[in-house]
């Protein structure tokens, strides 16, 4: 082949090269616009939205750095920018280059759990046992067991929580508690203690509404008005023709309500109950038995900095006066979790895992007390901050 002949066929080798190029850079680009607008509801909680919010400000600064010296102040000075190739790796495939979990997080059944996080860590708390929620199918939620076990009432105060002098006023009520899993039950409290089944810990009757009955009572003693929620969120499913992955949605309608009716609705607390074992769930502080508790909250409401704060403060109460009790704070997002869990209705709203499957009455009971106990020391203590100076 002649010379002349072999450079323009390099040429247009190039050329041909240059177009598919152009070609698949404009498919690629087609592609992505229609993914986006096919699912950009759910763009905030995709890996996208997650990678590109975590370094967006400091590589904002960054580069305003290049050109501007005096903005690497900001920066710690073993700062260094995310790198290209990690990032575009994230951005395609979910993996992130400096947390093996993430290789495995969608392969391995029940894995994502680990896209959680431990904001703080309560005695014995790690990866391996992570709240875990329980997602019975509808028809369970709503089955009533033949318990041979009399499940006491709450009873009044009875001297263990000393009467607190103030009150929210007559009865005004400030705190709301409710349970987007009403079906959440105890197997002691079904009389199948002992069951190595932990999904049979479901009752349309005989469930978490007991503890959130005593709590509510607990508050009351404390001079803290409270309502608790008798919903049966399970039954409210049927009638709507949604399943359980809908529950928050529902209780939501549950909580607008009751914000509607009472405008003096300040704190919020979602309770439920783990489907972990009882060697991970109770604990004995000076002899007596408790159910441990652990917080979440959802990483992807608004209000997440300050529901966090709430959190903290009752965490480090628990730690103060009932050591271990708290299992400590976890954080979880839409991937790994609901990532809101109505949190966003108000800056005092949590999630309060109460014990697992195997604590019974006794435990259930000590523990209200001692949440009732750190819970009125928060909140009269927040009165008296914001309240106006004379």
């Amino acid at each position: 082949m002649k010379s002349s002949n072999r450079a323009n066929f390099v040429v247009l080798t190039y050329k041909m090269v240059l177009v598919i190029l152009s070609i698949v850079l404009m498919t690629s680009s087609i592609i992505v616009l229609v993914s986006y607008s096919a699912f950009k509801e759910q763009f905030n909680s995709s890996i996208v939205y997650q990678t590109l919010s975590k370094h967006k400000a400091e590589s904002l600064y960054y580069l305003m750095s290049q050109e501007n010296h005096h903005f690497s102040t900001a920066f710690d000075k073993n700062y260094s920018p995310p790198g290209l190739s990690s990032t575009l790796l994230e951005l395609s495939t979910s993996i992130r280059a400096e947390d093996a979990r993430s290789l495995f997080g969608s392969e391995l059944p029940g894995f994502s759990i680990y896209d959680s996080n431990i904001i703080i860590a309560g005695e014995g708390t790690n990866f391996t046992n992570f709240p875990r929620e329980s997602a019975p199918p509808l028809d369970e939620t709503l089955k009533e067991r033949n318990s041979t076990t009399k499940v006491q009432q709450p009873k009044d105060n009875d001297g263990t929580n000393a009467p607190n002098n103030n009150t929210t006023g007559g009865k005004k009520k400030v705190f709301y508690i409710y349970h987007t899993h009403s079906w959440e039950s105890y197997l002691p409290l079904l009389g199948l203690e002992g069951d190595p089944d932990a999904n049979k810990a479901v009752d349309s009757k005989t469930n978490i509404n007991i503890v959130a009955n005593m709590l509510g009572k607990d508050l009351e003693a404390q001079g803290i008005g409270a309502e608790v929620d008798q919903t049966n969120i399970g039954q409210k499913l049927k009638e709507k023709g949604w399943n359980t992955n809908q529950s928050y949605a529902m209780s939501r309608t549950v909580i607008e309500t009751a914000m509607t009716e009472n405008r003096d609705l300040t704190y919020f607390i979602d309770l439920h109950r783990d489907s972990l074992r009882k060697d991970n769930t109770t604990i004995k502080i000076n002899n007596k038995s408790y159910a441990k508790v652990v917080f979440v909250l959802g990483k992807a409401n608004q209000n997440f900095e300050q529901n966090l704060k709430m959190a903290k403060a009752l965490h480090e109460g628990l730690e103060k006066k009932y050591p271990g009790l708290s299992r400590g704070v976890i954080g979880k997002n839409k991937s790994s979790g609901n990532g809101v869990y109505n949190q966003d209705v108000s800056k005092n709203a949590i999630l309060i895992e109460v014990g697992g499957v195997d604590n019974n009455f006794d435990e259930l009971t000590n523990t209200t007390k001692a949440l009732s106990d750190v819970i009125s020391q928060f909140y009269w203590q927040a009165e008296k901050v914001d309240a106006p100076a004379q």
